[in-house]
């Protein structure tokens, strides 16, 4: 099979991999317009189950990831002046260059043709058996023919800001200011042994009130360093800033699609689905489809069936990280609901800001009942484990 991926990013490389591994006389390439190292954004975030997925594809892309990555387990929320701390699984990150880097390069190893600075013109597509849009959520590929996908792209409300720093976090850490104009907060985690991950966040009113709609990069960046100089201790931020200067603050862009696939054409990634960032999934999504699309492509020798069955697989298991994106995203866009409660009890439902039941119980209500049924689960555990062992003592005894 000739396959042409178009977009370069962790979905397409990991696909060319696979199909390479299926079978060596595929023949992939791989095309990015950028030039290489040029990709933007910090670090990702991963758990174990997305390790565990890539072994089973590829062994030795998997261990090039893992042996890359830093972890933590801990999460940290700073709410003003008060702290509190709340153990998790354990989460891990990696610069997305050096994912990109590490995938690129195991590609071409198995004979993928990777090549940079190559734009694909979505009225004239590669002649290959399939073509996979994996370019994005601007995916022109897509965009060309939206009526048929159906494409829906919803905004949020709150505006957020991408950045990085020099500030090494050993926890996933959240930071929550407030201003006169209302509060702004912070997602950190770090993504290396001397760079961090800050995504910035804060609702339209604190946005213009503070001036950022406004304000150059660099007078943005010197107003978040001075909001958040407790949390970054006398490290900077590090911007991407755009043409004329501005900082690139966004609404973030919810895309859903009535159909992946027209044709030879098969939507991959951020092309096909975008999850809110609060929940840290996106890569991991874009990697599944990955395997989910060379899955199927192995199972049906039918190009027709198997990019149906990708695309109902994926829709389906999609459903449920959909609408836990959607209530992460509106807890922080009802943040004031929250944001008084005492430390543990906001922290907690933090934790809990997927429940589609939250927005509809009073908050320390729903701690409460919360609660009692994590006290009702532990005790049903521990039940389970005595009562063999209070039998087998019985018994004992009995016998003796």
């Amino acid at each position: 099979m000739k396959i042409a991926c178009v977009g370069g990013g962790p979905a397409s490389l990991y696909f060319s991999i696979l199909m390479k591994l299926q079978d060596a006389s595929h023949d992939v390439t791989v095309h990015e317009r950028n030039p290489a190292g040029s990709t933007y954004g910090w670090g990702v975030t991963y758990w174990a189950g997305l390790l565990d997925k890539l072994r089973e594809g590829d062994p030795a892309s998997a261990l090039a990831v893992s042996e890359n990555s830093v972890s933590w387990s801990d999460g940290v929320a700073h709410v003003g002046d008060r702290t509190t701390v709340h153990p998790g699984d354990e989460g891990f990150g990696i610069g997305r260059r050096r994912m990109l880097d590490l995938l690129a390069e195991r590609a071409r190893s198995l004979g993928v043709h990777v090549v940079y600075e190559s734009e694909v013109e979505a009225d004239r597509l590669p002649d290959a058996d399939l073509v996979v849009a994996g370019d994005g959520i601007n995916s022109a590929l897509r965009e060309r023919h939206a009526d048929h996908f159906g494409s829906e792209v919803t905004h949020g409300r709150n505006y957020y800001v991408w950045l990085g720093t020099t500030k090494v976090f050993d926890s996933f850490t959240f930071s929550f200011v407030e201003t006169d104009h209302g509060w702004i907060w912070c997602y950190a985690y770090r993504f290396g042994d001397d760079r961090s991950t800050l995504v910035i966040e804060c609702s339209p009113r604190t946005w213009t009130g503070l001036g950022l709609d406004g304000a150059s990069e660099a007078d943005g960046l010197a107003l978040l360093e001075k909001l958040f100089a407790e949390l970054l201790n006398g490290h900077g931020l590090i911007g991407r800033a755009q043409a004329d200067g501005t900082a690139q603050w966004l609404t973030f862009r919810t895309l859903t699609n009535r159909t992946w696939h027209r044709g030879n054409l098969v939507l991959l990634g951020d092309a096909a689905h975008t999850t809110h960032y609060s929940i840290g999934a996106g890569t991991t999504l874009a990697l599944e489809d990955a395997i989910a699309l060379a899955g199927a492509l192995r199972e049906h020798p039918d190009l027709e069936t198997a990019l149906t069955r990708y695309e109902r697989q994926r829709m389906a298991e999609l459903l449920p990280v959909q609408s836990a994106a959607r209530h992460s995203a509106q807890w922080y866009e009802n943040l004031p609901r929250y944001i008084r409660l005492p430390p543990a009890q906001m922290f907690a439902l933090l934790g809990q800001r997927h429940s589609p039941l939250l927005p509809y119980v009073p908050p320390q209500l729903y701690y409460r009942i919360d609660r009692a049924a994590g006290r009702l689960e532990a005790l049903r555990r521990l039940k389970r484990w005595l009562g063999p062992r209070v039998a087998r003592g019985v018994q004992a005894r009995t016998r003796s």
